[in-house]
């Protein structure tokens, strides 16, 4: 690991990394709790990077942004981190879930930071967090969702998908018990990690029904913990009801 630099964000210090083939960015509260919780944030792009071979890049783009000042200044008001990988638009593919272990493997250690993350999804970071979750689901606290893709199948759609996967759109519709997280998600509710989606009901790029409402309904199947907000009326759409919704900080500080 190489620490690449040192900013501020969100009133805190940023240190800015390079492990392996990725980059990543850890912003690290005052005081510093050892084993401190986490949040880690998806989808991550750190600007101008290009991720490896396979996995087409977001260049220019930065994320999390001002957008998610008014929450994550709250979470490392409460004494959390928060962190994230950039792996391109991987749509949840392996070698995007390969960039989000080296994060864990990077930060948890070398930041003395808590081995379960409080995974925060917005829109595609959902087929990104949950592919990589229900693999890992000892290594996640919680899940927050913000309208966050849940059907791979859905969105992007097989056929565009496959290429970032690096297979036949044949193959990868055969492997989508592998690769789609509505399909994965027994690990997690095995766990008990408790997971709240805010979504709205107009939103027709990630409609509520094929991937929030779905996945909640699978989940409760299985016996896993779930709630889902609705947001009446909201589109696919960057709107204080859900980047400033007063029950997001309790979930993620505390579980609440």
């Amino acid at each position: 690991m190489r620490e690449l630099g040192v900013s501020e964000q969100y009133g805190a210090r940023r240190i800015d990394l390079a492990f392996g083939d990725w980059r990543g960015f850890v912003i690290l509260p005052e005081p510093q709790r050892a084993g401190g919780e986490w949040v880690w944030y998806a989808p991550s792009f750190v600007g101008g990077f290009a991720p490896p071979e396979g996995v087409p890049a977001e260049p220019g783009r930065r994320l999390p942004s001002d957008l998610h000042a008014w929450l994550l200044t709250r979470c490392l008001a409460a004494g959390m981190a928060v962190a994230g990988v950039d792996v391109g638009e991987s749509a949840g593919s392996s070698a995007g879930r390969r960039g989000f272990t080296a994060l864990w493997e990077t930060v948890v250690p070398a930041y003395d930071l808590a081995p379960q993350a409080c995974l925060l999804a917005q829109s595609r970071g959902g087929l990104m967090h949950y592919n990589w979750a229900v693999e890992h689901p000892d290594r996640v606290r919680r899940i927050l969702g913000i309208y966050p893709v849940c059907d791979l199948a859905a969105w992007p759609g097989v056929a565009a998908a496959a290429p970032i996967y690096r297979v036949t759109p044949e193959e990868l519709e055969a492997g989508l018990s592998e690769h789609n997280p509505i399909l994965r998600l027994a690990p997690l509710a095995a766990a008990r990690v408790p997971i709240l989606h805010l979504h709205g009901d107009r939103d027709s790029a990630v409609p509520l029904g094929l991937h929030s409402g779905e996945l909640a309904r699978r989940y409760r199947e299985l016996g896993g913990p779930i709630e889902l907000v609705v947001i009446p009326g909201a589109e696919h759409e960057e709107i204080p009801a859900f980047f400033e919704s007063p029950r997001v900080p309790g979930f993620l500080i505390g579980g609440e």
